[in-house]
């Protein structure tokens, strides 16, 4: 789920709120209470969930061990 920064036009804050993208933007600030919240334009935000990801996860053949340990053109 993205992270999404918000900021109170009252009290000046700065807040995130991890939300589906389908949510609707929130408007009532944590910190004071009124209704001045907007949502800004940040950096995408995300959180990766599961096991890992790892670099040989996608790949075939011989670029699976790009980290090194290999044999080619070491001698």
């Amino acid at each position: 789920m993205p992270i999404y920064e918000y900021q109170c036009k009252a009290c000046g804050q700065n807040h995130e709120a991890i939300q589906k993208m389908s949510d609707e933007p929130l408007t009532q600030c944590p910190k004071c209470g009124k209704s001045e919240l907007q949502k800004i334009i940040s950096a995408a935000g995300f959180r990766l969930k599961g096991g890992g990801w790892y670099e040989t996860d996608f790949k075939t053949g011989s670029k699976k061990n790009i980290a090194g340990g290999g044999s080619s053109g070491d001698a």
